[in-house]
């Protein structure tokens, strides 16, 4: 217990001084709030939209989420296919680095055409950019397995499908997840640029036009929204690898412990 207060304490050491920093160069310089906003600032005036904050934070929490189970939804399935299939590798693999070399910004006014604007767009963008670490992390994971491991339930006659939900997929949970994790955190950026290209609610709508309204408070204020949402939603996804997956994640937790 009292290691864990030490620790929490050392982590909020940093912030708190960076905050303490900044309001003080604020008042000393006189740093104009439209140019550089006090952290005391961005609280007054991020206060005053609390009233309509829920509504907007709702919008791009659904997007996210959305677009995060999308992503899952296609991405773990098509990173099986790749595993199991030489041929499809060949064929998926390079559609899919050319789809995650194109700027996710250049291609969600397409998007938008597509599906149209609102909650749609959004989980859609969300989930052409939380698809890429999910499919390579998922394909890495299936194919990181000992071959020992895999020779051996071979001589056991073990059937296809039992060895994949038996060896494959236990050994590749790691994998997963820490792919998982990355597509998250990419999911909330998704949504975030759909709600910049076309939307009436969500945060990035918010971002969007307080800061053409030159109020940078507030927009600092949603920025921080955002960050602690992208924070929340991390680890939750780590919550839920502890559940799902308590044989490596206690070791896990062991060895940082020593």
């Amino acid at each position: 217990m009292i290691r864990n207060l030490t620790e929490y304490t050392q982590t909020a050491i940093g912030p708190i001084l960076l905050l303490g920093i900044w309001e003080a160069m604020c008042r000393l310089f006189d740093v104009p709030a439209w140019l550089l906003p006090s952290p005391s600032k961005i609280l007054i005036e991020g206060y005053e939209i609390l009233p309509i904050l829920p509504a907007h934070l709702m919008a791009t929490l659904f997007a996210v989420l959305g677009g995060f189970a999308l992503s899952i939804a296609v991405g773990i399935p098509l990173a099986i296919m790749i595993t199991y299939s030489p041929v499809l590798r060949r064929v998926i693999y390079p559609m899919i680095l050319a789809l995650q070399s194109v700027p996710k910004v250049a291609i969600a006014p397409i998007l938008l055409l597509w599906v149209g604007y609102g909650l749609k767009s959004g989980i859609v963008v969300a989930a052409t950019v939380a698809f890429f670490p999910v499919v390579i992390s998922t394909a890495a994971g299936l194919e990181s397995i000992d071959r020992e491991l895999l020779e051996l339930t071979r001589s056991l006659d073990s059937s296809s499908l039992k060895v994949f939900l038996k060896v494959r997929l236990p050994w590749a949970m790691p994998h997963i997840f820490s792919g998982l994790k990355v597509a998250i955190t990419l999911a909330v950026i998704g949504a975030i640029v759909a709600e910049f290209i076309g939307a009436d609610k969500g945060l990035g709508y918010l971002i969007l036009t307080n800061s053409g309204a030159l109020k940078t408070s507030v927009v600092f204020f949603v920025l921080l929204i955002l960050s602690l949402l992208g924070i929340a939603l991390f680890y939750a996804v780590e919550a839920i690898e502890r559940a799902v997956c308590p044989w490596y994640m206690s070791d896990t937790t062991k060895a940082e412990t020593l």
